[in-house]
């Protein structure tokens, strides 16, 4: 009997770090779309490395029009590969926090009904997540923030589909963004008890949804969703973006390449 608990064990905690990988392209050959190139090389497309567990990256819509105006070219294509990691932060450095900002640990039953049953355990107050002074969407894995926005999701498949200006979309109900305790996995150091340290942050669970992780089945399973989504900002201008992949050049999940239009 003894033999049998710690072969349990033992495939669980197996499972538990296949999890814990999938993002880092470990599994190269389980999913079914194809890599996606190296480098942008066309105005109108981000190619993002948002595999990490600890980092925020972030893009400004206004700056890379400004290259665009300044027909600098070599800028915007750099500007569109290029991003400054934001770490999530993980402790606090002074005072007693608000009582909301930190990292909350949650179970998730990865070997029962799946993530979507999970029980929060722990929180520990951190210092608030930094960020650039002007941004337009911030990404972390399959999660996507919004700097006081809110975000349609439309039936289009393509950029070129969609119509010719946002102002068919001005009577829609756009979604801004939620708090959430449990959807952005920041610590893995738990991982073998099926215990996950999140971020507590807003997010936009409908732009977030272009990309869905499900567990089980073991490895993760991911799911993209390619309609075209529309972007109000909170400068009353409009963006329409559409993931076009999420596996870089290397096999790495979670390397974002996202087609974009702004203004639109």
């Amino acid at each position: 009997m003894h033999k049998v608990f710690r072969s349990i064990y033992i495939l669980a905690g197996c499972a538990i770090l296949l999890m814990a990988t999938a993002c880092n392209g470990l599994f190269d050959g389980v999913y079914d779309e194809a890599p996606a190139t190296a480098s942008v090389t066309t105005e109108g497309q981000l190619l993002v490395d948002a595999s990490s567990w600890h980092d925020w990256y972030y893009v400004d819509f206004d700056s890379l029009q400004d290259f665009i105006e300044r027909k600098d070219t070599a800028g915007l294509l750099k500007a569109q590969t290029t991003f400054t990691r934001y770490p999530i932060p993980t402790r606090l450095s002074t005072g007693t926090g608000d009582g909301k900002t930190g990292i909350y640990t949650y179970w998730f039953d990865v070997f029962g009904k799946g993530i979507s049953v999970n029980e929060k355990r722990s929180f520990a107050a951190t210092d608030a997540q930094p960020e650039p002074q002007s941004w337009s969407l911030a990404f972390h894995r399959n999660n996507v923030r919004t700097n006081g926005g809110a975000v349609l999701e439309t039936k289009y498949a393509s950029l070129n589909d969609i119509p010719k200006n946002s102002s068919v979309f001005l009577g829609a109900t756009f979604q801004e963004d939620e708090w959430t305790e449990n959807q952005v996995w920041e610590d893995q150091s738990q991982m073998l008890s099926s215990l996950i340290g999140c971020q507590g942050i807003k997010i936009n669970k409908v732009l977030s949804s272009w990309l869905k992780l499900d567990i089980p089945p073991m490895p993760p399973a991911f799911t993209m969703n390619s309609h075209v989504f529309i972007v109000r900002l909170k400068n009353g201008k409009y963006a329409a973006v559409q993931l076009e992949n999420y596996i870089g050049a290397d096999g790495t999940k979670c390397w974002l390449r996202i087609n974009y239009k702004y203004p639109y």
